[in-house]
């Protein structure tokens, strides 16, 4: 991964935020900011139908992201029963 990545939140990665308690999603939302700017967190590529993407873990959460050159999107904000369905 390139540390410095551009974050971009899609649309249902920002519903998935809305929906959890304020201290949780800003949580979350650092834990994003850091992995851009430094490239550091609990990420793994993912395999199957999910490949070219990665999640990174927080607790009992996961960010399923996806990176295109300098650009990290983020794709969806679940827990992490419901983030590989």
């Amino acid at each position: 991964m390139n540390p410095e990545l551009r974050t971009l939140w899609k649309q249902t990665a920002k519903k998935d935020l809305r929906r959890l308690e304020s201290a949780l999603a800003q949580r979350l939302i650092l834990a994003v900011e850091m992995f851009a700017e430094t490239g550091r967190g609990d990420v793994k590529s993912l395999q199957g139908s999910y490949q070219r993407m990665f999640r990174l873990r927080i607790g009992d959460w996961r960010i399923l992201l996806q990176v295109e050159g300098d650009v990290l999107y983020v794709l969806r904000v679940l827990p992490r029963g419901q983030a590989y369905k």
